[in-house]
């Protein structure tokens, strides 16, 4: 084709520059997380995954299961459309409302994936609210930006995690002006968290609407799993919350909670939701049972930060360089995208230990990093194997180790 040489050309700098993806053959197996069988052209080898996003194991819960498979045997398989033409279900309005009690908010509305509801609502506030202005923290994830962008409003950047900075961008605007103050509770990639009350504290002084991702938060944190908010008693001070399914819950899709209205402002006006096919009734009927099981329970999320601190621990007393953070997320620092993609190849290979390189654009050049996110099901065993593994590597390679 007449671009094929662009194409070829651009996909070699990236395999230079060590950044290019490659994607593992993995079936996961239903019961033996987090093991799962890799296919390679020798045949299936069993490995474990240390860089899952679900987080608590909840895609493999039996309630979980069960109820997928009574609403495939009951429904069918997908949703027949939009919500607006045929594809509302009974499993889609029970879940809005499962999730707007997680937050203690009026309402909730889906969407297929944390990304679109992300990009769908951030842009939709921003474009229908006439002369409205968005704060918008610096690591915000992608689809906060690109909802951003797409609204076309004016844009202010504020420094990571950082009220007075917020504050003084804020105070530059006209007092009558809509404004609209984005940012997270857990940030992905390095697993710091925001200080969500000092941020409500200056968003309230000028009187700018709230939008917090708890996308790396719910179902993790708080007695019911409601996220870092529910945690902190802070939910009510928020006029959006917005989450993910396919994280800690253990399925897939996203969705928005706040007011009646603000959700239903966003249902009539986010061609993002509406020209969206909808979830099928089994992954919505499966996301209610996680969340309820997670309202109840804390065993999961009890084991889940034992683990946490057992692979700090551990990785402190082999020197493995690991960013320092209050979350569940254990950023292992390398600083070179080459160096990175070959300690994850090594780690597969050698030691059937899978992990992902994480390199630019999703974290800056120089922090390239393996994200290593433990989990409930992660063993005594599996921790000593994978710190075993990353020393051994770090020795070979002549790696600097931590203090």
């Amino acid at each position: 084709m007449l671009y094929d040489a662009f194409f070829r050309s651009q996909l070699s700098s990236l395999r230079r520059e060590g950044r290019y993806r490659v994607f593992a053959n993995l079936e996961r197996q239903a019961g033996s997380f987090p093991k799962a069988i890799q296919q390679t052209p020798r045949g299936p080898r069993e490995v474990v995954v240390w860089c899952s996003n679900d987080y608590l194991g909840m895609g493999q819960h039996p309630d979980v299961l069960a109820a997928m498979h009574e609403a495939l045997d009951r429904c069918g398989a997908g949703a027949g459309g939009t919500r607006n033409i045929a594809g509302t279900n009974v499993y889609h309005v029970r879940l809005e409302q499962e999730l707007a009690d997680l937050h203690r908010k009026e309402a909730a509305l889906l969407f297929t994936s944390g990304y679109s509801s992300n990009w769908a609502t951030l842009s939709t506030l921003a474009t229908n609210m006439p002369g409205c202005v968005v704060f918008s923290d610096e690591g915000n994830h992608a689809s906060m930006i690109e909802g951003i962008r797409h609204s076309r409003a004016e844009r202010k950047i504020f420094k990571h995690n950082d009220p007075e900075d917020l504050d003084r961008l804020l105070s530059r605007v006209p007092a009558g002006t809509p404004k609209l103050v984005a940012f997270e509770s857990v940030y992905s990639m390095d697993g710091d968290i925001a200080p969500i009350a000092e941020l409500c504290d200056v968003a309230e002084k000028h009187n700018a609407l709230t939008y917090l991702d708890e996308v790396h938060g719910v179902g993790l944190y708080g007695p019911r799993g409601g996220g870092v908010a529910e945690r902190e008693g802070l939910a009510h001070r928020l006029d959006v919350i917005e989450g993910t399914l396919g994280k800690a819950f253990g399925v897939v899709g996203g969705y928005i909670t706040g007011s009646e209205v603000l959700c239903d402002f966003v249902r009539s006006y986010a061609s993002g939701f509406i020209f969206t096919t909808a979830l099928p009734p089994a992954v919505a009927a499966g996301a209610i049972a996680s969340i309820r099981h997670l309202k109840q329970s804390s065993a999961e999320r009890d084991r889940h930060q034992d683990r946490v601190a057992k692979v700090r621990a551990a990785l402190d007393a082999a020197g493995i360089p690991h960013m320092a953070n209050p979350s569940h997320i254990v950023p292992v620092m390398v600083g070179d995208p080459s160096v990175c993609k070959a300690i994850s190849d090594t780690l597969l290979s050698q030691y059937g230990i899978y992990v992902q390189p994480i390199n630019y654009p999703t974290v800056a050049r120089g922090t390239e990093r393996l994200r290593i996110t433990p989990s409930p099901l992660h063993s005594d065993a599996d921790i000593t194997h994978l710190v075993s593994a990353l020393s051994d590597i770090w020795a070979a390679n002549g790696l600097k180790r931590a203090a």
